[in-house]
């Protein structure tokens, strides 16, 4: 096939000799030209109706592959949220906690900056199930997460580290800073009681402390921080 007008070459040459003009369009970042057929270094003049018919017509389909990625893509990022939710509370499951809690650790190695974890347990929670069916005790977990969501910064990490057990960590914040926010976290999950359906019940909550060392894994940290919220639990009875 050859154009029309005062070219002699064919539609095939012309492409060849058009495609290093195509990069820049090729990329999704491109912005779409005025004219659809100048990414070939051509001009719809240049062109047969038909050939300028298949242009479009190829790159409409590109523009519809395009728009199709970006949806999967979306797709994608929401999938993967949903995999590093905890499947009953509004927080992030172990899994997810632990790869966030190496990525602090890198971070406070590479700037020396310091970040501590609080790990939370709910004192008695096997009572509320007991007595109150475990229904009661999943609005229970459910209340304790969202009282530690709603009251830490948005560069804190809460997450539920299995059971009635929850942890945060606490960006640039040392271990006296901490304490102090882990005392203040521990009244705000206190001091309403929990309701579900015509009960209500008091709740109570054990934790414990640590500062994240820039040498230990994360695994480490997390038992850590578990040890001494136990501690801080027999103290508490002993006392």
């Amino acid at each position: 096939m050859k154009v029309t007008g005062a070219r002699s070459e064919t539609f095939s040459a012309i492409r060849k000799r058009a495609l290093a003009k195509a990069g820049a369009y090729a990329t999704a970042a491109a912005p779409a030209p005025a004219d659809k057929t100048a990414f070939l270094g051509l001009t719809e003049a240049d062109l047969t109706p038909a050939v300028q018919q298949a242009v479009k017509t190829l790159l409409t389909e590109i523009d519809d592959l395009r728009g199709e990625v970006s949806r999967l893509k979306a797709r994608l990022a929401e999938a993967e949220e949903l995999a590093d939710r905890d499947a009953l509370t509004p927080v992030l499951n172990r899994r997810a906690f632990v790869r966030e809690l190496g990525r602090i650790r890198t971070f406070a190695q590479r700037y020396g900056s310091p970040a501590s974890l609080v790990y939370f347990d709910i004192d008695g929670f096997k009572g509320v199930n007991d007595r109150y069916g475990h229904a009661a005790g999943d609005a229970a977990l459910q209340a304790v997460a969202a009282r530690l969501a709603a009251n830490v910064r948005e560069s804190d990490i809460v997450g539920r580290m299995g059971g009635d057990e929850f942890a945060v960590i606490l960006a640039q914040a040392d271990r006296a800073t901490a304490e102090a926010k882990a005392r203040s976290l521990a009244h705000e999950i206190e001091k309403s009681p929990i309701e579900f359906g015509d009960w209500t019940a008091p709740i109570h909550i054990s934790y414990g402390v640590r500062e994240i060392s820039q040498t230990q894994e994360p695994e480490e940290i997390v038992a850590e921080a578990d040890a001494a919220m136990f501690l801080r639990k027999r103290e508490v009875r002993a006392g």
